[in-house]
């Protein structure tokens, strides 16, 4: 930010007027000077320019980038004897949508809304898909990441962001009930935060809006009225950390897992490619994502992400990174558990 521009909103500060910092990596200049310098990606134009930079910033609420170390090592899983089904080498490309196409939540691109809710949505989603292809389709709907963003009070922070390995931890402790999307009333509890969408005069309708307040939690069907609260939930028998070698092994014997990586202030404009963080790029936050498959693109490994920004977002809500060299802390941040089935 140059000095004039500095010195005003300085002035504006000590006049004691509100003002909300404009999102400076949203212009269209700033995603051309990208496009200069990335190999490997393109961007542009995901949100309105105007956009503040807070509210990108809230959409970023996975506390689940690390680095493994002495405290959570126990908790990686390297090996499964189920791993043995798997008879020889690991596929250059591989798609879960396409492995088991009758699960229709798999590459369901869902909207969290103004909520940091995305550590929710990428565990909730993978649960539901792992339950889809365990049960052989008989389980095929969504699972309530409204009861999990707002009932778990030790995963995290509600809207204001969580922990993925606590969410597959409170899967097994407490289970999950289903439940859909905004004003679906499919399953027992659907999401009661608003999309983000365009109006009819082009304006995001979360633009300007404050991050939504974190909801009661409601212990009760409210969608579908027929479903039995307490019957309705599904658990997992574990939670665990993925070593890298062991994500693509537990993709394919179990389905698609939680992935955390580290924001920068080049990805919210990311439109096609495998991403790679620019040189010199701004830290924002963590977040949270489906991983469904990966793959090659002229020679650059990657992981296939289904974000929760909606599908007007990316490639129709889709993002391809680069795998193998962790990038943005991914390699190291993923999640997973192995559900119940009776």
């Amino acid at each position: 930010m140059g000095a004039r521009m500095w010195i005003s909103w300085s002035v504006i500060l000590l006049l004691g007027v509100c003002v909300t910092e404009q999102a400076y990596f949203l212009e269209e200049d700033f995603i051309e000077s990208i496009n200069e310098r990335a190999k490997t990606w393109k961007a542009g134009i995901n949100f309105d320019p105007n956009t503040p930079k807070e509210y990108i910033v809230k959409l970023l609420g996975s506390k689940g980038v690390q680095v493994p170390n002495k405290l959570n090592l126990k908790m990686y899983k390297s090996g499964d004897e189920a791993y043995s089904n798997l008879f020889g080498r690991i596929p250059r490309k591989f798609d879960a949508r396409k492995e088991w196409r009758r699960c229709i939540t798999i590459g369901q691109v869902r909207d969290q809304g103004n909520c940091g809710s995305c550590w929710a949505f990428a565990t909730s989603s993978a649960f539901a898909d792992r339950l889809c292809i365990a049960t052989n389709q008989e389980f095929n709907e969504l699972l309530s990441a409204e009861e999990l963003t707002f009932c778990c009070h030790l995963c995290g922070f509600g809207c204001h962001g969580g922990y993925p390995i606590k969410a597959w931890s409170y899967f097994k402790r407490h289970g999950i009930v289903t439940g859909g999307d905004y004003q679906s009333e499919e399953g027992c509890a659907p999401y009661r935060v608003p999309p983000c969408i365009s109006d009819e005069h082009e304006n995001n309708t979360c633009r300007g809006q404050p991050m939504e307040r974190n909801h009661r939690c409601t212990r009760m069907c409210y969608g579908d009225q027929e479903i039995d609260y307490e019957e309705d939930h599904r658990f997992t028998r574990d939670y665990y950390y993925l070593t890298y070698a062991s994500i693509q092994k537990d993709v394919m014997t179990y389905g698609p897992i939680e992935a955390s990586f580290d924001v920068y202030d080049d990805f919210p404009s990311y439109k096609s490619g495998v991403y790679e963080k620019s040189e010199n790029a701004t830290y924002l936050g963590g977040h949270a994502v489906k991983l469904i498959g990966w793959g090659e693109d002229y020679g650059v490994p990657y992981w296939l992400m289904v974000n929760s920004w909606n599908e007007a977002w990316g490639d129709h809500g889709l993002f391809k990174i680069r795998r193998g060299t962790n990038e943005c802390g991914v390699d190291n941040s993923t999640t997973g558990g192995i559900p119940v089935v009776y």
